[in-house]
């Protein structure tokens, strides 16, 4: 590793010189390059982040020094530099974080992995530092990967600028991008100031001179930029921040070392909030990333560093390529359906529909509470918006969806990629709270389809709502194989399995109908009676699943969001009220922030896998026939006859 094999925390950069900094750097991005590769996670925003983050750790004195990242995807050099620089376990259960977190350091301030956020803790936390007299503490918030397409983002320099008693630079990484390139009026004001002629040209004339001269070239380039004062300032665009009393720097070239160190030092000394703006380019130095067009390497899974192909077995479609293919196709014939997403047209598949009708599909920079009550609007004016999200990010626009869309009564179908457990990404992605939040919004209708097949069907009877908001929600990964239906009831249930004996009633979410069927059978090894069924739209329960549990002696909901206020509360207090006394259990997620592991090591860990469910199940039905139950053993009914 060289000098990054010295690097124990970020004082240990103190004593290394220009040309070993320099060396530094490549060093750490090569380590990024072949260790990303391995795990899988955010390469290309880490790579455009390495001399900043030197230049950072030289300037500031974490933790004394607050450092927050916006978004926490681009931290990985970061924790290199503060202890962590073995990454071979990143985001694996019991490894390290893909984002900022605070059991592993105390360097890591925020949490962050939500865009457009980091501003505020910034000015909270400047504030605190005032107030409680540590004016000896400076605070950084470093804005990227599309965060200033936020609305919090802009919330927090209102109330920033102006104030002058606090030392707090924000430094904006402007790469141009998000997952794909940042779009909006502000990121086109940035993208003048970027590709400005002077500027530019600069730019290219550096990059002759490194790689014609290599080292000698990079030190005259610092020389020329030094001459006039340095250029740092010199382009500052009169209307950056307009009306916001913000002293600015920049731009400055964020892959020079000797310019950003200049350039924060600067800042720091002024002693009240600066922005310093960075250009970079989201995966610099690999040029497997930086010509990846789609989204330069934002996010990988395991693949190999000298082709960038994926190292990673398909097992068929994913959920979210079968949504990109049927909106698209439902498109086609419906010319009021327009699509809308937060940064993320391709993760969410919207881009399918995008290349075939893209006047109708908006991208809204990371901004969800606009994106749902824009949608409000789109239906108010005759259109039915298809609003694509991660579940995790709907979230962020709760009241939107509660006081625009649903109090209106307006048309909008919500699209929930990465509901449920998603496991590398952490306690902040895993898509666990939807079902429990949407669910109390009035007349809002929610479907959970298990396979492909079902979600075609269940978003072709979503966009057919006009009347309220709908939802559709799947998991990560692949869609699986089909489960078919024995027969379907009159209300749209679909009975999966069923026994001679009923004696449980199994009620499943979505993707959890094949852990359900597998929870028949190892009932059946023991001779209780099921009944499987996949209600499709959870919300409302249909009436059909009531009458089926008071046709049984126990009825078990399995789903894959967290228990309180889930789906199992919903179908429990619709029983109450249909005065049907079956005895329920709801089987869920715990309600704790769940840390990142695989999926399935995730469910083994919280008990909802079929085998441990199987297991209570048999305890409870068996031990009702046995005198004394709570001294039964399950284990003694179901001897070893579980599969592992």
């Amino acid at each position: 590793m060289g000098y990054l094999e010295g690097i124990n925390g970020p004082r240990d950069l103190d004593s290394l010189n220009e040309d070993q900094l320099v060396e530094l750097c490549q060093e750490i991005r090569d380590y990024l390059v072949v260790s990303v590769s391995k795990t899988g996670g955010h390469l290309g925003p880490n790579l455009g982040v390495v001399e900043t983050t030197v230049a950072i750790h030289r300037v500031f004195d974490s933790p004394k020094d607050a450092i927050i990242f916006d978004t926490g995807h681009q931290s990985y050099v970061h924790k290199m530099l503060t202890g962590r620089r073995d990454l071979s376990t990143l985001r694996q259960k019991n490894g390290l974080a893909g984002y900022p977190q605070r059991s592993e350091s105390v360097h890591d301030i925020v949490e962050s992995s939500h865009a457009s956020s980091s501003l505020s803790w910034a000015d909270g936390i400047a504030k605190a530092f005032r107030l409680t007299n540590q004016n000896d503490r400076y605070v950084v918030a470093v804005v990227g990967d599309g965060a200033l397409t936020g609305g919090m983002t802009w919330e927090a320099l209102n109330n920033i600028s102006g104030d002058n008693d606090r030392k707090l630079i924000i430094i904006v990484n402007d790469n141009g991008r998000s997952y794909a390139p940042t779009i909006g009026g502000f990121a086109r004001y940035m993208n003048d100031i970027r590709t400005q002629g002077f500027y530019r040209k600069l730019f290219r004339f550096g990059k002759r001179l490194s790689d014609r001269f290599g080292l000698l070239g990079r030190l005259a380039y610092g020389t020329i930029k030094g001459a006039g004062k340095g250029l740092i300032g010199t382009f500052a665009p009169k209307g950056m921040f307009p009306n916001l009393d913000l002293k600015y720097i920049g731009p400055v070239d964020g892959h020079d070392l000797k310019a950003m160190e200049q350039a924060l030092s600067q800042a720091k000394h002024y002693g009240f909030p600066v922005v310093v703006h960075v250009i970079t380019q989201k995966g610099h130095g690999f040029d497997l990333a930086r010509s990846h067009e789609e989204d330069q390497f934002h996010a990988v899974g395991q693949i190999d560093p000298a082709t960038g192909e994926s190292l990673e077995e398909s097992s068929g479609a994913s959920w979210t390529s079968v949504f990109a293919d049927e909106v698209a196709k439902i498109a086609a014939v419906r010319e009021d359906l327009v699509g809308i997403t937060g940064a993320m047209l391709i993760p969410v598949g919207l881009h399918k529909f995008a290349q075939k009708f893209p006047d109708r599909v908006f991208d809204v920079g990371i901004a969800e509470q606009h994106a749902v009550t824009s949608a409000a609007g789109m239906s108010f004016g005759g259109l039915h918006p298809v609003v694509a999200l991660y579940a995790t990010f709907i979230n962020r626009a709760f009241d939107q969806v509660l006081m625009d869309v649903a109090l209106h009564r307006e048309g909008v179908t919500f699209v929930l990629d990465r509901a449920g457990v998603t496991g590398p990404d952490g306690a902040s992605h895993h898509g666990i709270w939807d079902l429990a939040l949407l669910q109390i919004v009035p007349g809002i209708r929610i479907s959970a389809p298990r396979d492909s097949l079902r979600l075609r069907e269940e978003l072709n009877e979503a966009v057919a709502i006009s009347d309220g908001p709908t939802v559709l929600r799947f998991s990560k990964g692949t869609a699986g194989t089909e489960i078919e239906a024995i027969r379907r009831l009159s209300d749209g249930v679909d009975v999966l399995h069923e026994s001679a004996a009923k004696d449980v009633l199994i009620v499943t979410v979505g993707a959890m109908a094949s852990v359900g069927i597998q929870v028949a059978g190892l009932l059946a090894a023991q001779g209780i009676g099921a009944t499987v069924v996949d209600p499709r739209w959870v919300v409302p329960v249909p009436k059909s699943v009531i009458g089926l549990a008071a046709d049984h002696r126990l009825v078990v909901t399995i789903e894959d969001g967290i228990r309180v206020g889930g789906i199992g509360t919903r179908v429990r207090q619709d029983m109450r009220a249909a005065q049907v006394d079956t005895a329920l259990n709801e089987v869920g997620l715990p309600d704790e922030f769940l840390e990142h592991a695989t999926r399935n090591e995730i469910l083994e860990r919280v008990g909802l896998t079929a085998q441990q469910i199987a297991h209570d199940i048999v305890a409870q039905v068996l031990g009702a026939k046995v005198p004394h139950a709570r001294a039964v053993e399950p284990q003694e009914y179901l001897g070893n006859r579980l599969p592992n």
